[in-house]
């Protein structure tokens, strides 16, 4: 049973790392359950409940990174909350109408649409929009991070 549970845990790091460079897919959640079920093929053996909230709440600190990562890029480039708003719906229908490559082209639209909106010059919309990759980019990058020191973690304990 050891064996089968390492497998199917193997497969949801895989797809929940996949997940977090493509936005459809809940990564760090994703790898979380690939633990949780694990545990219990393996009746929690070496697993503590403190294990599973630490990792818990490495699947949080990646949500906080996710939402405050675009946001900051935005606001050091000198982006408005329309910006802002704009980037976040920006990547919502970017993914939803141009598919993986909305995850990038989206939020950089919305956040220079949102600048436009607000009566900004075409300039500063580009560098705010520029700034919205940047944050996302660099999101992305400390979200992967956490997401190996996850399973790393895991490994340790289970072997």
């Amino acid at each position: 049973m050891v064996i089968t549970g390492i497998i199917i845990a193997v497969v949801f790091f895989t797809v929940g790392v996949i997940g977090t460079v493509l936005p459809m897919l809940p990564g760090a959640p994703l790898i979380w359950l690939g633990m949780l079920i694990y545990g219990l093929f393996v009746k929690f053996d070496n697993l503590s409940w403190l294990f599973f909230i630490g990792q818990g709440l490495a699947v949080a600190l990646v949500f906080l990174i996710d939402y405050l990562a675009g946001v900051m890029g935005a606001k050091h480039y000198g982006g408005s909350k329309a910006a802002i708003w704009g980037s976040v719906l920006g990547g919502v229908l970017g993914i939803l109408l141009l598919g993986p490559f909305g995850l990038i082209a989206g939020p950089f639209i919305g956040a220079v649409a949102g600048e436009l909106y607000r009566r900004n010059d075409l300039d500063k919309a580009i560098r705010v929009g520029i700034g919205t990759l940047i944050g996302f980019l660099g999101g992305t990058v400390l979200k992967l991070a956490v997401e190996v020191i996850m399973i790393v973690w895991f490994f340790i304990i289970v072997f």
